[in-house]
């Protein structure tokens, strides 16, 4: 048995009932609270659990806001493409990439609220990404690195959702396929944020001031501008 209540801050919650649980839980799934209460268990005792918890659910929620959910109305614009999801009379699920176009044609009986549709425009989508970033982002952290005197030993481009970029005490730099959906600019501050990691690891005062030295001095505005923006997936 499954409904939704609605929290002014919190959003839609999914209260769901499992014969399987055996206890009370929270999770967040695509930017949504779902609640799981056990079988025997009691739907104002859950109530109850939501409130306690309200702190750290604010801030999970932040950290995971609402997936959106794909179908032919769908924008989505990168740094070298845009999307373009359509129906057509295929059987199957078919993506190109050409000409500034991610075009992925669907069956025309799809149903976009489809979960597993979700899952497979989720992948195809991020595919695409990754191979964009794999093509972009190295080359112009060779560029940014020989204009300002930096060295790295290698860089991999990731799926990560957590951070845009991170780098190693080897320099070895980690760029995640995300930064493909922010402005070029941003993703040349978090590059250079990671090539100063190969000078200075901490964020300290040395740190912000050769950020600023190759930022010239607008690191704490694009550091802000940045937060902006959320990671794919």
């Amino acid at each position: 048995m499954e409904r939704i209540i609605e929290d002014q801050e919190l959003g839609s919650i999914l209260l769901r009932r499992s014969l399987r649980a055996k206890h009370y839980s929270l999770k967040i799934s695509r930017g949504q609270i779902v609640a799981t209460i056990p079988a025997s268990g009691c739907e104002e005792r859950m109530i109850s659990f939501i409130e306690e918890s309200r702190p750290k659910l604010r801030l999970a929620l932040k950290r995971n806001p609402p997936t959106p959910i794909f179908d032919e109305s769908s924008e989505l614009t990168t740094q070298t493409f845009r999307l373009h999801i359509f129906r057509t009379e295929r059987s199957d699920f078919y993506l190109s990439l050409k000409e500034g176009m991610l075009n992925i044609a669907c069956p025309q009986t799809v149903d976009f609220k489809n979960d597993k549709v979700q899952e497979l425009l989720n992948s195809l989508i991020g595919k695409a990404l990754r191979h964009e970033a794999i093509r972009i982002l190295p080359k112009r952290l060779k560029e940014l690195a020989d204009k300002h005197g930096f060295t790295y030993s290698s860089v991999k481009i990731t799926k990560s959702k957590s951070n845009w970029g991170s780098c190693s005490v080897h320099k070895s730099i980690n760029l995640s396929r995300s930064l493909m959906l922010v402005p070029e600019y941003l993703s040349d501050y978090v590059l250079l944020h990671e090539l100063c990691h190969t000078v200075e690891m901490s964020h300290n005062e040395r740190f912000w001031a050769l950020m600023n030295k190759v930022t010239d001095n607008k690191a704490k505005a694009l550091r802000s501008e940045l937060k902006k923006y959320h990671s794919f997936g």
